[in-house]
């Protein structure tokens, strides 16, 4: 009898495997958070939460009220939505200052063997109702995914999708432009960018869009990921915008774009300038980041006491001509699975659950930013750090002569008895 259990449990953990690979879900589940609270009895999901998501001002994070039409929405387009509510403590001397802040993670609408025109397009009409969705949430900050206007390309080295980069001031800021004015909005729009005004450079670009519809400026991705078949430098090279915070009507934000998560240093920099929301508008696969992407982020909020918003695409995205990323793996025509899983981190290592690992999704998040300051005042991070030090380090780092600061036991190399 039991052998024929463990038989039977493990034909049903194959299965379960088998079908997070072939659907993207996790066991059948959309998210680790709806697999566990199925799973578990209330009690114990609830002390597995307070570990793996942590308090909010020593509470459960609590969840918001959808509107209605924002439900609607969801439902007609077959899109997930979860909101939820981040809280600080109450203060005698400065009124709170309440952001509601939105993130889209979506799967490309067309085949990549579709016109471009075409493939564009339809992610447009694909991301309308979305839109929509949040400004009647009454989002106030919206951040799309990196390279949202196209299918994540870089790994086919193939120069043609270069057709999809845009200036600034193109049809996708026009497109959002609307949207910003429509609903007093701010929107974070990652592209693939084309500077006209210098040789018709292309960049990886976050534009951001004020809410009356202007542009308040832009952020080129700082970091260049060469691993597996994230060689983007065949089609950009490192920004050249540092680390600029742009302060909006409701709040100062910073872009880390992507692979900028893997560089502490680089989330820093922006808490230095004054950010108190970075969103990290993202591209990655389960294979090469699942198990870090809960972790950079949230680590990033704590380190540098502001919030982060989290986005990564959703879907495989299969291309016409197969490719190798030069790591003995044989030829292939797809990164592998976008896991969605978008969400959003605080400063006092609080978390959201995350959306949908299969599914296009929107995650709204009120937020206080006053926590931003108590956690600062709380932990002192910004007055114990020993930044004269770490420039010391820095500056003798970057020399060609830099020696590493070693002491070796004198007794290590001796030889002899």
């Amino acid at each position: 009898m039991e052998k024929k259990e463990e038989v039977s449990k493990e034909h049903g953990n194959s299965e379960a495997a088998s079908r997070t690979l072939s659907d993207g879900s996790i066991c059948g589940f959309e998210s680790l958070h709806r697999l566990l609270e199925s799973s578990l009895s209330p009690p114990v999901f609830k002390e597995v939460s307070r570990l793996l998501i942590g308090l909010n001002c020593g509470k459960p994070l609590e969840p918001l009220t959808i509107v209605e039409t924002a439900k609607g929405l969801s439902s007609q387009h077959d899109f997930d939505i979860q909101a939820f509510s981040f809280q600080a403590d109450k203060e005698l001397l400065r009124e709170s200052r309440i952001v509601r802040v939105g993130l889209i993670q979506n799967s490309i609408s067309l085949p990549t063997t579709a016109p471009f025109r075409d493939q564009k397009q339809a992610i447009f009409q694909k991301l309308k109702p979305i839109i929509d969705a949040a400004g009647s949430s009454g989002v106030n900050i919206l951040c799309l995914q990196e390279a949202w206007t196209m299918p994540f390309a870089f790994c086919t080295r193939e120069k043609r999708w270069c057709e999809f980069a845009e200036p600034a001031d193109g049809e996708s800021t026009q497109f959002l432009q609307v949207f910003a004015r429509k609903y007093n909005m701010v929107i974070v729009s990652p592209i693939l960018e084309r500077d006209l005004k210098h040789g018709e450079t292309i960049w990886n670009t976050a534009v951001i869009i004020g809410n009356n519809g202007n542009i308040i400026g832009k952020h080129r991705k700082n970091h260049i990921p060469r691993v597996g078949d994230f060689n983007e430098s065949t089609y950009y090279m490192e920004g050249n915008t540092g680390h600029p915070v742009f302060e909006t009507v409701y709040g100062k934000i910073g872009v880390n774009i992507c692979y900028g998560r893997h560089h502490p240093l680089n989330w820093l920099a922006f808490g230095l300038n004054g950010a108190e929301i970075v969103f990290n508008p993202s591209a990655t696969v389960g294979e090469l980041s699942e198990p870090m992407w809960p972790i950079e982020a949230r680590n990033a909020a704590i380190a540098n006491s502001y919030f982060v918003g989290s986005i990564n695409r959703v879907g495989t995205e299969v291309f016409p001509n197969p490719f190798t990323s030069g790591d003995g793996k044989p030829e292939h025509a797809d990164f592998g699975h976008f896991y969605g899983s978008s969400h959003v981190s605080g400063p006092d290592a609080s978390c959201t659950p995350s959306l949908s690992r299969n599914k296009d999704g929107l995650l709204i998040s009120e937020m206080d930013l006053n926590l931003c300051r108590q956690l600062k005042d709380k932990w002192g991070f910004r007055m114990t750090a020993r930044y004269e030090v770490y420039a010391d380090m820095l500056s003798r780092y970057v020399k060609p002569e830099f020696e590493p600061q070693v002491i070796s036991d004198p007794l290590l190399h001796k030889s002899g008895p």
